[in-house]
C-alpha cells in the first residue's frame, strides 16, 4: 500500500498508476452535489490546492457543550456516487484538487480534468462507513452547515485512510475501460 500525506503534491500524483493501493493520512475535505456547486459559485470555503476530496455524506451527531457551542463526532462515514458530482468536477479539479475520493467511476471531462490537472480519481469500498470512520482522527470545522449534515464541507484529520484504489490517473487509465 502507498501511504501518502497532505497536501499532495505532483511527485506523489507522478507515482501513482490505475489499480495502486493508497492510504492517505493528513486532511480530506468531504464534499457532495450541492458543496460542489457552491464551490463554483461562491469560491471554495478553504484552500483546495492540494486537497484531497472525499464524496461523502457522513453521519455525524451534535452536541451542545457547556459554553454552547456545538461539538461534532462523525459516527460513519462512506463514499456516495461520484457520477453525481460529474458537472462540477473538471472546474473544482481545476482550482487544485489533487485526489478525488468515491465510488462508481466517473466520465471522461473528469478524465480529461485529471490528466490536465495531474489529479487522480480513487475509489473508496461502498459498505465500509465504520472501517473508515475509525481512521478519522479529528473533525477539524465544517462549512456550509446550512446545506445539511451530509452535504456541508467536513474538514477531517485522517491517519492512514484508506485502503483506496487508484481507478483513473493521470495518465488517462481507467479501471473502468
Amino acid at each position: 500500500m502507498i501511504e501518502l500525506t497532505t497536501p499532495i503534491t505532483d511527485e506523489d500524483i507522478n507515482k501513482l498508476k490505475a489499480g495502486d493501493v493508497i492510504a492517505i493520512s493528513g486532511q480530506i475535505l468531504t464534499a457532495r452535489d450541492q458543496a460542489h456547486k457552491r464551490i463554483l459559485e461562491e469560491g471554495a470555503p478553504c484552500d483546495i490546492e492540494g486537497a484531497v476530496l472525499f464524496h461523502a455524506g457522513p453521519i455525524i451527531k451534535e452536541e451542545e457543550t457547556d459554553d454552547g457551542e456545538s461539538k461534532y463526532e462523525m459516527v460513519a462515514v462512506g463514499p456516495t456516487t461520484s457520477m453525481r458530482m460529474n458537472p462540477y468536477e473538471s472546474d473544482v479539479l481545476d482550482m487544485g484538487a489533487k485526489i478525488i475520493i468515491g465510488k462508481g467511476g466517473m466520465d471522461d471531462s473528469v478524465r480529461e480534468a485529471l490528466i490536465r490537472n495531474n489529479a487522480v480519481y480513487v475509489v473508496a469500498t461502498g459498505g465500509c462507513a465504520a472501517l473508515y470512520v475509525d481512521k478519522v482522527n479529528e473533525i477539524k470545522g465544517v462549512n456550509w452547515l446550512d446545506l445539511g449534515m451530509p452535504e456541508a464541507i467536513w474538514d477531517l484529520d485522517v491517519v492512514s485512510f484508506g485502503p483506496l484504489i487508484v481507478a483513473m490517473d493521470a495518465q488517462g487509465n481507467s479501471l473502468y475501460d
